[in-house]
């Protein structure tokens, strides 16, 4: 049966993440400079006293030193939030891909009406399935009707309204349920 599963061993870092590290590492150098060049000013003034311009100018690098502290911070949260996502999506697509396989087996589909069974679930038709497969489109149409009369279903349409019964694991005769 072909794979619904995500490769594993993929790499933590997202790409999504790549603007907002690049922001935080500018700001990063921005706030060193401004914090130097304020060490820099207070120096050079110690004996003859703070002005004004300096004491706004070491504010204003404080201030950006913090912004990028938070940020940093920040960005580390929304990358760990993503993480977890990931790895829930990978989850759910394993249990999806464990809940196929053991519907076709509980099914007795053959390895070729399984692979079918799976490139109709994904939405392909006919002659896709059948260029995806390199088989005639009417093995294809046999095949599906195959696993159409093991599944009890009439339609494509159908089998994959099984798996999405599955998923909302609810009766489909109560109806739709809102607001529970």
């Amino acid at each position: 049966m072909p794979s619904i599963q995500s490769a594993p061993g993929r790499s933590r870092f997202s790409p999504r993440l790549i603007g907002p590290i690049a922001v935080v590492a500018l700001q990063a150098v921005a706030a060193s400079y401004f914090v130097v060049d304020g060490i820099d000013d207070l120096i050079e003034q110690a004996g003859r006293g703070f002005s004004v311009e300096v004491m706004m100018e070491c504010l204003v690098a404080l201030a950006l030193l913090a912004g990028v502290v938070l940020g940093a911070r920040h960005l580390r949260r929304i990358a760990g939030d993503l993480a977890r996502a990931d790895d829930a999506l990978a989850r759910a697509r394993g249990a999806l891909a464990d809940h196929i396989a053991h519907r076709f087996d509980t099914w007795s589909l053959t390895r070729g009406e399984s692979d079918v069974a799976l490139f109709a679930l994904k939405g392909c038709d006919v002659a896709e399935i059948s260029r995806l497969r390199g088989a005639a489109p009417g093995t294809v149409r046999a095949q599906l009707s195959q696993v159409y009369a093991k599944a009890g279903v009439g339609s494509q349409a159908m089998l994959m309204s099984l798996f999405l019964e599955d998923l909302l694991d609810t009766d489909p005769a109560a109806g739709p349920q809102r607001g529970e």
